[in-house]
């Protein structure tokens, strides 16, 4: 990226024409390096409308030189269809070690890299939606801007999704994070920090202060969070390797030392560029410069500071402000924040007490020494009038980086909250994401829609301080979606999935003026002396009705639906109950067409017909048609005898091969594992050894039986008439002797021929298999059956013969 932004034609050149020069490169195809694409759809991807990438965008691509652009005009002369190459990535193929000799696989990952960034989304034919990228939703003024700054900073950014900033004296007002920035885009540090800022208001990057046991100001980390999330890290998982490295540190300020953000042990240019970005005078603050005092050896423990507002012992923790019964009541509390002491430090156990009165443990303290206060991790047990406890809520949002990114909007709320609220609100928030998750397109978008939901919300109330009761407007205001319509992607009225107002609301609403449009022209033409208070007061009276047999016609509809749907569900389970039976049968009949023995040799539970047996059939089966086969291009398929000859030559032929293959199996195979494999393991093999033989014969003599009946003088017949149809086509009339003419008329009799040759075969076949079935008997008619009958003696006539 750095390569093609160093390229002299871009110098000068707007953020829109930069970032459009990096979109058609991501979009080079690794073949041709032709893109093409429309005017529109390339001011999607850079956030600016068609007629502005039409009119300032491709000319200033024109001018660089460093796009060539190629167009097709609209009705107005616009350009409305690109064909462009950036010339210095195409002319860096083949060279070796250009930073611009890309492979294949590596446009394919770029152009997934700016399709994760900010792709501007899509709605398929087929009903998909294609959601947006990070930034994907961010168009109009800045628009390529803040997008440019996204990317470069993607690009930047560690697997902790941290940001190496820039070095050196910064303006003092802006800070280190808007430099960097600045120096990125090229611009000035406040142009940098305004960026900065609308890219913060869309929680796409993070300006976080490491913390100090001091309290005093300290450097501040410039975050990504998607790419630690793309890593499976978390910005705090960040923060702590930060915090890691500070300790290490053997200089002042790591931030000041930090150069151009070049890999180690590389030689790659740098991040930004070296000139200084000030607006004002170069002086440094602790969040830009090197810090206030020397880092001193971590050689003691840290000094764990209270949260108390004032430091005083004797004043009150509890919200509603009452004063405490006596000096140590209430004062071992919880302290908000990761450096609470781990041991029992309580203030009223101090030397000086500032009430004059005698130094005393906390009955806290007593019963965590004890053993009677079981304390969590992040979390202690608050003594609440002296005799009720209760668990004090986790200062810190969740460690899981979905849930931190949802909740940072309510982070204040968050705080207020005791440990069993918190864990409410983090079941409600998971709920939540996972319907979020079931909705959008894109899965990673779920915690910015949802912390986007409690902005809004938070916007509506006025802010968190006019909260008074947080879990109860976080569990049932705050994270609630809150659909206009019956569209479950509809939120207030806004899609979830596009960040665009609902089509459904807006037929819905449409409609509603439809009919307040009908109805006022209703009490116009009926009542037309009505003065206007009355003729308001007629139509809402009028549009309440309908909207009650609306809401009648709802219910009705839903029972309606409701009992559709039970009808539907007794109909499966009837369904399921009848499968079940039928499975049942069948199991019945299979078990008891198992039992049957063997009709062919007796064999027990065979289901009819052993294994053995059914390879004997089919061996003799395929025997049969081996010899019709042979018999369809050997023999006169009107004598009867010369079939009969071919057949049992082809039998012997077949049976001699089966029995060589029955003894090279006998040579390869140890007896006694035949033995040991059943009594019937022996005729099995050889029964399917037989089959297999048998199969491998017939296909010979369909084979052969095919090449034989090609040779025939009615299959060259039809090849040659092929062969001089297709020579007679127009197009080959001029050139009938070429190299072309003469392969497809090949071709064609080849064709011809095959054709012609399976249907011989097929009659011929046909025509042995009638021959072969017995002719059907009639039986004799009954005026020469009777004479016969009559002349028979009956039973009783014999007897008494014989008598």
């Amino acid at each position: 990226m750095r390569a093609l932004l160093d390229v002299p034609g871009l110098d000068g050149a707007s953020d829109a024409v930069r970032l459009a020069v990096l979109v058609l490169a991501s979009r080079t195809p690794a073949e041709n390096g032709v893109v093409q694409i429309h005017t529109s759809e390339l001011g999607r991807w850079i956030g600016m409308s068609a007629s502005y990438t039409a009119s300032d965008v491709v000319s200033g691509l024109r001018r660089s030189g460093v796009v060539s652009v190629e167009t097709e005009k609209g009705e107005y002369r616009e350009d409305i269809g690109l064909e462009c190459k950036v010339l210095p990535l195409w002319a860096a193929q083949g060279m070796v070690g250009h930073p611009l000799a890309l492979a294949k696989k590596e446009f394919a990952t770029l152009q997934r890299l700016f399709e994760a960034v900010m792709a501007p989304g899509w709605k398929h034919k087929d009903g998909r939606i294609t959601p947006a990228g990070l930034i994907g939703t961010r168009t109009g003024r800045g628009a390529a801007t803040d997008r440019l700054a996204l990317l470069l900073l993607v690009l930047e950014a560690r697997e902790t999704g941290r940001v190496r900033q820039c070095g050196g004296t910064v303006d003092t007002r802006r800070g280190r994070a808007a430099a960097t920035v600045a120096r990125m885009l090229g611009c000035s540090a406040s142009a940098g920090e305004r960026v900065l800022e609308r890219l913060e208001a869309r929680e796409l990057v993070l300006r976080v202060r490491l913390r100090t046991a001091s309290k005093m100001a300290h450097r501040s980390r410039l975050m990504v969070p998607a790419v630690a999330a793309a890593h499976g890290r978390t910005v705090a998982d960040g923060l702590q390797e930060d915090r890691a490295e500070d300790l290490e540190a053997d200089f002042s300020d790591p931030d000041v030392v930090a150069g151009p953000s070049e890999a180690p042990g590389t030689e790659e240019e740098p991040q930004v560029s070296g000139r200084s970005v000030t607006d004002e005078a170069d002086v440094a603050d602790p969040d830009v410069a090197a810090a206030l005092h020397t880092d001193h050896p971590h050689l003691v423990t840290p000094v764990v500071d209270l949260s108390l507002a004032g430091g005083f012992s004797g004043e009150g923790r509890g919200a509603d402000g009452r004063r405490p019964g006596r000096a140590c009541v209430r004062e071992d509390q919880a302290v908000d924040g990761d450096d609470a002491a781990a041991g029992s430090t309580s203030p009223v156990a101090e030397v000086e007490p500032l009430r004059g009165e005698k130094p005393k443990e906390s009955p806290v303290d007593e019963q965590e020494q004890a053993g009677g206060v079981a304390a969590g991790a992040g979390a202690r047990l608050t003594v609440v009038g002296g005799r009720k406890t209760q668990q004090q809520g986790r200062p810190e949002l969740p460690a899981e980086l979905d849930l931190r990114v949802a909740l940072t909007p309510v982070s204040w709320l968050w705080q207020g909250l005791n440990r069993w609220q918190q864990d409410r609100v983090v079941e409600a928030a998971k709920a939540e994401l996972a319907q979020l998750r079931q909705v959008l397109e894109w899965s990673a978008q779920a915690p910015s829609a949802l912390a986007a939901r409690l902005t809004s919300r938070l916007e509506e109330t006025g802010g968190e301080a006019l909260i008074a009761r947080p879990f109860g407007w976080i569990t049932r205001r705050g994270l609630v979606r809150r659909p206009s319509c019956s569209d479950v992607r509809c939120d207030d009225g806004v899609r979830l999935d596009t960040g665009a107002d609902c089509d459904n609301c807006a037929n819905i609403l449409h409609s509603r003026r439809a009919w307040r449009v009908r109805i006022a022209a209703e009490v116009d033409q009926e009542l037309p002396g009505l003065d206007q208070d009355a003729r308001y007061r007629e139509i809402e009276a009028r549009m309440r009705r309908h909207a009650e047999a609306e809401a009648e016609d709802f219910v009705a509809r839903q029972a309606e639906a409701q009992q559709r749907a039970e009808q539907r569900a007794a109909a499966r389970v009837a369904a399921e109950a009848q499968a079940l039976v039928e499975r049942e049968r069948a199991a019945a009949e299979a078990a008891a067409k198992q039992a049957v023995a063997c009709e062919d040799c007796g064999r027990e539970r065979s289901a009819g017909l052993c294994e053995a047996c059914d390879h004997r059939r089919q061996a003799e089966v395929l025997i049969g048609e081996a010899g019709l086969l042979a018999a369809t291009w050997s023999a006169d398929l009107t004598d009867p005898a010369a079939v009969a000859a071919v057949t049992a030559e082809v039998r012997t032929a077949i049976e001699d091969a089966i029995a060589a293959a029955w003894e090279q199996f006998q040579q390869i195979t140890d007896p006694a594992v035949l033995e040991a494999a059943g009594p019937d393991a022996v005729e099995d093999a050889a029964a399917h050894n037989a089959m297999l033989t048998a199969e491998s014969a017939a296909a010979e003599y369909r084979h052969e039986a095919l090449v034989m009946l090609g040779r025939s003088e009615d299959a060259q017949a039809e090849a040659r008439k092929a062969y001089a149809t297709e020579l007679a086509k127009p197009w080959f009339q001029a050139l009938p002797d070429s190299d072309d003419a003469q392969r497809a008329a090949t071709e064609a009799a080849a064709k011809a021929q095959t054709r012609a040759v399976e249907h011989l075969l097929a009659v011929r076949l046909e025509q042995l298999h009638t021959q072969a079935r017995p002719t059907p008997v009639r039986p004799a008619s009954w005026a020469q059956r009777l004479p016969d009958l009559a002349a028979r003696p009956l039973d009783g006539e014999a007897l008494e013969v014989i008598a």
